[in-house]
């Protein structure tokens, strides 16, 4: 045999290549895609029948963390003064939902992980509203039985620095707080060749049910020896990650109170990191409340990062914030895909005054300046008037939406 019947050219060895390579990834995802429904399936009838639940339903809302309750109860507030029947599935065996009194309004504890998905998998409704991000990027699925998937998000933020990539391309609808979570949504959907969804602004329920709860209590006494909240977000470049033991010591030599409020997601992905602090400042106040609204009422200056909290204390309480100087990686998240600065990160210098690692032994100072800042007070006005729209009406707006699509 002729040695040359043997010879691959180079560019035609490349082609061959890159079809086994790809041939191969195929395989793999198709795999990877069959054990996670063969993961659901055994999942759904291990729970039995009552997992998979086939009867229609016109209105689901579903929440994959007892949190969320702030953002849904107004919604579900609603739909029962409107004696509109309404199906809320948790994930929180404790969600409060659980223990609301309702006639119309049907509340299930679902499990979690894929139990949960498997239920949520083959749902038959006409429309379904969640916080949760990546609908059809991770295990929940689109259900075939589903007329259309809304999206409402949990804060004022962002929406490409608060959800990692894909996180709500596949929904039908966004219902934003402001018309500055559209325009970066609508720039997504360009970048990526996505159909446009239907956005509508809403307004925040959750912002209208905060403002609601602060305007039937009666004021605070002024404190004595100010109380200084410290509120990261959480991953590497959080203040407790990035700084830890040094910030902390420069807080304390301020004198002033000090309430340290771990992210929720540092309980369970920064366990150890967090454990260790607690055992070395055993006299400072570790906040974990599921509700932060009594400490965020509390404080009288926020310390933060980019974490979205920072919102709920400078627009429902009308209180300064410093921010440190910490970098947002963009990678995991949406931001990535963007070439200009996020908006959050253009709005904190109007809402706070950005606190840098050689300026940790100035603190106090900097902390004094933005109590009385008046310039801080006008920017939170201004970014307000930004990112919260129809305020108080949120809850009416966001039904009206809903049950307008099944009235069509």
């Amino acid at each position: 045999m002729s040695p040359f019947l043997l010879y691959i050219d180079p560019g035609t060895g490349s082609m061959l290549f890159s079809i086994l390579i790809g041939a191969a990834a195929t395989l793999f995802f198709l795999g990877k895609a069959a054990i996670l429904k063969l993961k659901i399936i055994f999942s759904s009838k291990k729970g039995g029948e009552a997992a998979i639940d086939t009867g229609y339903k016109d209105y689901v809302i579903y929440s994959d963390h007892k949190r969320y309750w702030n953002v849904f109860k107004p919604i579900c507030d609603e739909f029962e003064k409107r004696q509109i029947p309404l199906t809320f599935y948790t994930s929180s065996p404790d969600d409060p939902a659980l223990s609301e009194k309702y006639d119309f309004v049907k509340r299930e504890f679902i499990g979690e992980g894929n139990k949960a998905f498997a239920k949520l998998n083959f749902l038959n409704a006409g429309v379904v509203l969640a916080t949760t991000p990546g609908l059809d990027v991770y295990q929940w699925k689109r259900s075939r039985n589903v007329k259309y998937y809304v999206h409402i998000p949990h804060s004022v933020d962002d929406v490409p620095a608060t959800y990692r990539m894909f996180g709500t391309d596949y929904y039908d609808a966004f219902l934003t707080s402001g018309n500055h979570q559209e325009k970066v949504i609508r720039k997504l959907e360009n970048l990526r060749n996505l159909p446009a969804k239907e956005i509508v602004c809403v307004g925040s329920t959750y912002l209208d049910s905060m403002k609601n709860k602060k305007n039937s209590l009666k004021p605070l006494p002024k404190n004595e020896n100010p109380v200084i909240l410290l509120a990261p977000s959480w991953g590497k470049n959080g203040i407790l990650s990035k700084f830890g033991e040094k910030f902390i010591d420069a807080l304390i030599k301020t004198g002033y109170q000090i309430v340290i409020r771990p992210h929720p997601q540092s309980i369970t992905s920064e366990k150890q990191m967090l454990d260790n602090l607690k055992s070395k400042y055993p006299e400072l106040e570790w906040n974990f409340d599921n509700d932060n609204f009594n400490i965020l009422n509390k404080a009288d200056l926020m310390i933060s990062d980019f974490s979205g909290v920072i919102y709920d204390f400078s627009l429902i309480f009308n209180k300064p914030l410093i921010y440190a100087d910490t970098e947002f990686d963009t990678l995991p998240y949406d931001a990535d895909w963007l070439d200009e600065k996020i908006w959050s990160l253009r709005v904190l210098p109007k809402i706070g005054i950005k606190l840098e690692e050689k300026d940790f032994s100035n603190m106090k100072e900097i902390i004094d300046k933005a109590l009385s800042s008046k310039e801080l007070e006008l920017g939170r006005k201004e970014v307000k008037a930004e990112c919260w729209n129809f305020e108080g009406e949120s809850a009416v707006r966001t039904v009206d939406f809903l049950t307008g699509k099944i009235n069509k």
